[in-house]
């Protein structure tokens, strides 16, 4: 086996998600508290022979065949840019075995990313430090910086701009996927024309959030859950609803779409009332799949070193 390097980084949620008004670049300013979840990514990247480019050789797990196998995933563009960036040919292969729902706003993608950023860093030299590769991953995607970090985080601006949070504990979780996805774009446009007449605060973190999240405490971290993309998100898909109401009457403490959705994320007392809350919605005909799981997850991390 040519030599490889095999890293796993996390899916993620949103507890905190505030959105201001769309500024003239396009982008929305953000502040976001992103947790980690033990929902995670597996990328190896292999040395390809010369003048064979980059070849997505596997895929596999959750959802596998929705993922793409070309330029567009962000796996594939993790190596060219780190290719590009220490000059060496872009020959690699990738094989990516997946524990993040595809589309779900839970960042898998962004996870495949950066995890690919680390495995070629590690693969041709080591020679980029953390903060060149959190550059290389902001090139990616706004979520794929905090891919690399994990843990729990605060982001500003894009969600770039990342300051780690103190958390005590463990926090369980569960995550609701739904038959089909949902576009951010169009989730980001809905949310543009709901507020078009409303006056949009300055995204700011809640500190009830940071509290709660310091004490370890779930039933205040459930009352304090918040995703502004919530509302258009519903508007587009008004069945979500359903979804979360059915969670918080199994005993959620708290009950949120992820991201853009259309993902629906409950917090749990504990892994049996967890355990609880998706045996009830895994019954609904919108849901696809339930996922019981925790957090806060490492970021970005080698694995394994084959060859």
């Amino acid at each position: 086996m040519s030599p490889a390097i095999t890293v796993r980084a996390p899916g993620k949620v949103n507890v905190q998600l505030s959105v201001g008004r769309v500024r003239d670049d396009g982008y929305h300013p953000l502040a976001s508290v992103f947790h980690a979840v033990e929902l995670v990514e597996e990328v190896t990247v292999g040395v390809g022979e010369p003048g064979s480019g980059i070849v997505i050789a596997e895929v596999s797990g959750l959802q596998a065949a929705e993922v793409p196998r070309d330029a567009s995933n962000l796996a594939w563009r993790a190596v060219e840019l780190v290719a590009g960036e220490l000059g060496v040919a872009p020959d690699a292969w990738i094989r990516i075995a997946k524990g993040v729902p595809v589309a779900g706003g839970m960042a898998g993608g962004s996870a495949d990313g950066a995890a690919a950023l680390v495995a070629c860093n590690e693969l041709w030299g080591g020679s980029l430090d953390r903060p060149a590769l959190a550059a290389l991953a902001l090139e990616l995607g706004s979520d794929v910086p905090f891919s690399l970090l994990g843990g729990t985080a605060l982001g500003l601006g894009r969600g770039e701009r990342l300051s780690p949070l103190m958390v005590r504990g463990s926090f369980h979780w569960v995550f609701a996927t739904a038959s089909a996805g949902l576009s951010t774009a169009a989730v980001y446009r809905t949310f543009d024309r709901l507020v078009a007449d409303r006056a949009v605060a300055e995204p700011a973190v809640d500190p009830a959030v940071v509290a709660a999240l310091r004490a370890g405490d779930p039933a205040a971290l459930g009352r304090a859950l918040r995703n502004d993309l919530q509302e258009p998100a519903l508007a587009l898909r008004p069945t979500l609803a359903d979804v979360l109401e059915a969670g918080r009457s199994a005993g959620a403490l708290g009950a949120l779409v992820s991201g853009s959705g259309p993902t629906c994320a409950f917090l749990a007392a504990d892994a049996a009332a967890a355990t609880r809350v998706a045996g009830t919605v895994a019954g609904l005909e919108q849901v696809r799949s339930t996922h019981v799981t925790s957090g806060p997850a490492p970021g970005a991390r080698v694995v394994a070193r084959h060859g």
